[in-house]
């Protein structure tokens, strides 16, 4: 039911002045019983006109019917109608309209059961139809909303559920708009909220991702380690041509190795004499100088420290 206007309220009460008015002036002419007669007349003219007009809003569209027959639509604004004889049944709201719809426990094609929550945006293009088409639009659409996502769901396997939502929208607006468009009613779009799988089978998918994830980085360490094996192979080949180059090599692995302070480094003695490093004594005076060197260079540490 929708509620009365308050400008039919407000002239309801104007004629009704009006006439309480007329009835006061022409009591002292017509007597006490004329006064009442004008009262009552003013009172059914009032009562009728506020029935007789109706305001519709700017989103609004009134359905008139004419002793159970079709008339017109009105509004928005304005308009009257023939009390008794035109009836309003329904005021038809064209605005854009959101309605929530779910399926719960709904298998899918492979046969996992999950919750699915969605929104559908419609609009009334076409009042009339709306309204004599079908008994009640709002839950004729709610159902047709429900029973359309079911079968959508049970087309669809999980994985393609998960990852193409916007596909599946794209379906689900596409049923629901071929089913409500003989009611004068067009399907915008159809969103999907959520869909919600049993936590057993989310722990043990979100296993098989992790599992996945370590596969990869197996994967990928594998190749890492063949390309360096390949890389040392070249290497290999290299230094097998230029004995020079790989003992310069050599020598900087060491000198890397003595920079280091505490560090031991053993070293085959015929490795030092093909570096030509002076046998054990050079390599031993070699660390010795290291050592000094880093040793400075901590004193010189604390020093700028304690200044």
């Amino acid at each position: 039911m929708r509620r009365g206007s308050p400008f039919a309220v407000l002239i309801f009460f104007v004629i009704l002045g009006i006439g309480g008015g007329l009835a006061y002036a022409m009591y002292g002419v017509m007597g006490n019983v004329g006064s009442i007669v004008i009262g009552v007349i003013a009172f059914v003219i009032a009562l009728v006109v506020s029935f007789a007009i109706k305001v519709a809003d700017q989103w609004e569209k009134a359905v008139v019917l004419r002793l159970g027959h079709f008339l017109s639509l009105k509004g928005p604004g304005l308009f009257l109608i023939i009390p008794v004889v035109d009836t309003i049944p329904y005021w038809i709201d064209t605005r854009v309209i959101t309605a929530s719809f779910k399926a719960e426990k709904t298998l899918t094609k492979d046969t996992v059961p999950v919750n699915v929550d969605a929104v559908l945006f419609w609009k009334v293009l076409d009042p009339k139809k709306a309204a004599l088409d079908v008994a009640d639009y709002r839950s004729a659409i709610s159902w047709a909303s429900q029973t359309a996502l079911r079968d959508v769901i049970g087309k669809t396997m999980l994985s393609d559920m998960l990852e193409g939502r916007e596909r599946i929208s794209n379906e689900l607006q596409k049923i629901i708009d071929e089913r409500t468009e003989p009611w004068g009613i067009n399907v915008i779009s159809v969103e999907i909220k959520d869909v919600l799988i049993p936590p057993a089978l989310e722990d043990a998918m979100s296993m098989q991702a992790q599992a996945e994830r370590e596969r990869q980085a197996r994967v990928i360490l594998g190749d890492s380690e063949r390309q360096v094996a390949e890389k040392f192979g070249e290497a290999a080949k290299t230094y097998a041509n230029n004995p020079t180059a790989f003992h310069l090599r050599a020598m900087n692995m060491l000198y890397e190795g003595l920079k280091r302070n505490a560090t031991i480094v053993i070293v085959p003695s015929t490795a030092v004499e093909t570096m030509q490093l002076g046998a054990i004594a050079g390599v031993t005076a070699l660390t010795m100088g290291l050592g000094q060197e880093h040793a400075n260079k901590e004193k010189e540490a604390e020093r700028e420290k304690q200044q």
